[in-house]
């Protein structure tokens, strides 16, 4: 691994070797960024001195999930410039950045590796010419890039005067770009003390260096209890995350899902699923526990005691996530070796986004996107019943994936968090809800390239009032759309069990009439929990301390009683 050997996952594909070579940038790019700390920190306060008091960072997948962890995790330092991720193409979700920003006072970061994503070019186009209106030719000074050298969006960004252009290592991949520029440039705008951030990391990367052996070095041993598990048939990796970290599973989400989604097999990350009854969960789960106050010590005790595997990673700070960086990169490339794959490459990612433009040529020639039927209204008066019989495809080891298709707010996670519970209780399987286009970008290529465990409910609404996009003859609306068709049309091809579902124009009374469905799907399932309960299975839990100690991974068998209560869970988790 640390002599960036590409034969370690596909000895016999010279094709995958070639590949592989040029991704392994990530293993020492502390090192590297640690040189970079100043350049960033005067950046910042240059920004501070232009007046930029918010900024909009323009990206998808790897050039977003990590600075949307951050700014979540630890808000924004006084005087610091606030930075809202807009990671959708929904005409509301756009529209809402748009109030929330002054474009004449807003910094706006375009943010894609290759250059070439649609999202954050669009975005561009659109936000360009909002402050070309106020600033003339002076709006690219309201603009910086964060891109590869030699794309065409560093291209575009020196055509247009871009204040900044800050160009990556070409050898990173997105998803394991966190410590790079990508994550690091947002985080600092908002006060983080990025220093301190890469010190944790780069002690996590001594903790699993080359000279640590395999059974104490947390990267590697996490990724072996994952790779080894999933083959084993516990593939749904449930995250618990305390309170203050809960976004954390934003980008493991992506960085597991995307490397080992592939060859018909992989670890499915259940990312935001409330914390159920031990009886919610079947034999197909591996739990992790990241912890920082305790809240859900309790929780995860029962899930413990009820003979669930749970590995516990405890924090000592938000800075913490350094580390974590780190240890989950090393950990999903030793899974990826477990799975025998290549966690490097993404190949059914591009198969979506091919069917996208396809379908946008269809609408630029005809004024329309082809209609293939099929799609629900949550209206219909049958809606109930045709739900029911969707979700009762899904057999023991399977999931639900809900896929939504409209901007992302609270009253939605609210009602989606609540539709997946009762989906999970219901027909005793894991479930995961991804925002569209977002997870095309995440989870999309498990959906697709992963094993065929998925049943799949889309949902999408129609806009109510659309928007332009600045020399397209689309609109956002459209775009999104066409999105959302093109990851059917892959999903159908594979013969995935899929439902697409219209929401109509009030997306929210859409996802109630979904909500209500859902809870008229039939009586909860009888839990086989009553004879296992007198004779609990002995848990299993693997401990692994942070890096900021000396970071090791363990497997311990203990008692059932902790030693000391522990805090109790927090209400609503």
């Amino acid at each position: 691994l640390w002599k960036q050997d590409p034969t370690l996952w596909k000895p016999a594909d010279s094709a995958h070797q070639a590949e592989i070579k040029i991704r392994m940038g990530w293993l020492d790019v502390v090192d590297l960024m640690l040189t970079k700390v100043d350049e960033m920190r005067a950046f910042a306060a240059e920004i501070r001195k232009a007046g930029f008091t918010r900024a909009v960072l323009c990206g998808m997948g790897g050039s977003s999930l990590a600075p949307e962890v951050l700014r979540r995790t630890f808000g924004v330092a006084k005087g610091a410039c606030d930075v809202a991720v807009l990671d959708s193409t929904d005409p509301a979700a756009v529209a809402t950045l748009e109030r929330w920003s002054d474009p004449a006072k807003t910094l706006y970061i375009v943010s894609s590796k290759s250059g070439g994503t649609t999202e954050p070019n669009v975005f561009f186009q659109y936000f360009y010419k909002r402050v070309g209106a106020k600033l003339g030719d002076a709006a690219g000074q309201n603009f910086i890039a964060i891109t590869d050298p030699g794309t065409a969006m560093e291209k575009r960004a020196r055509e247009h005067g871009f204040r900044r252009i800050f160009l990556n290592r070409a050898e990173i991949g997105g998803r394991y770009s966190a410590l790079s520029y990508f994550g690091l440039v947002p985080a600092t705008l908002m006060g983080i003390d990025v220093g301190k951030l890469l010190k944790r990391a780069k002690r996590m990367m001594i903790a699993c260096g080359p000279t640590v052996a395999a059974a104490q070095d947390p990267g590697l041993y996490l990724g072996a209890v994952l790779g080894t598990l999933a083959k084993a048939g516990r593939d749904k990796l449930t995250f618990v995350v305390d309170r203050k970290l809960d976004s954390f599973g934003y980008w493991t989400e992506q960085l597991i899902a995307e490397s080992t989604g592939k060859e018909g097999t992989g670890v499915v990350p259940v990312e935001g699923e409330p914390i159920g009854r031990p009886a919610s969960y079947g034999k197909d789960r591996i739990f992790v526990y990241v912890r920082l106050d305790g809240g859900l010590e309790r929780a995860v005790q029962g899930l413990s005691r009820a003979g669930q595997p749970v590995v516990a990673i405890r924090l000592q700070d938000a800075y913490d996530l350094g580390a974590e960086f780190m240890r989950w990169e090393i950990a999903t490339a030793a899974a990826g070796w477990v799975l025998g794959i290549d966690p490097f490459d993404q190949p059914n990612v591009q198969e979506s986004k091919d069917n996208t433009v396809r379908l946008l040529a269809a609408y630029n020639e005809k004024g329309a996107l082809p209609d293939p039927g099929g799609v629900l209204p949550a209206s219909a008066a049958d809606f109930a019943v045709r739900l029911r019989a969707h979700l009762k495809l899904a057999r023991k080891g399977d999931y639900v994936a809900v896929t939504a298709y409209v901007e992302r707010t609270p009253a939605r996670e609210k009602l989606l968090r609540e539709i997946r519970t009762v989906i999970r209780d219901r027909f005793q399987v894991a479930t995961t809800v991804g925002y569209g286009p977002r997870f095309l970008h995440s989870t999309g290529q498990l959906h697709k390239g992963g094993a065929a465990n998925g049943v799949f409910v889309q949902l999408s609404a129609a806009p109510v009032a659309d928007l332009s996009i600045p020399g397209e003859r689309f609109t956002f609306g459209v775009l999104e759309a066409a999105q959302a068709l093109g990851d059917y049309e892959s999903l159908a091809k594979r013969g995935r069990r899929t439902m697409r579902v219209a929401l109509g124009t009030d997306a929210d009374a859409g996802l109630r009439a979904l909500m209500a469905a859902v809870n008229d799907t039939g009586k909860p399932a009888r839990r086989a929990a009553g004879k296992a309960k007198k004779k609990p299975a002995k848990r299993a839990v693997a401990k692994a301390k942070t890096a900021t100690k000396k970071p090791r991974a363990r497997a311990v068998a203990k008692k059932a009683t902790p030693r000391r209560r522990a805090a109790p869970a927090r209400r609503g988790r």
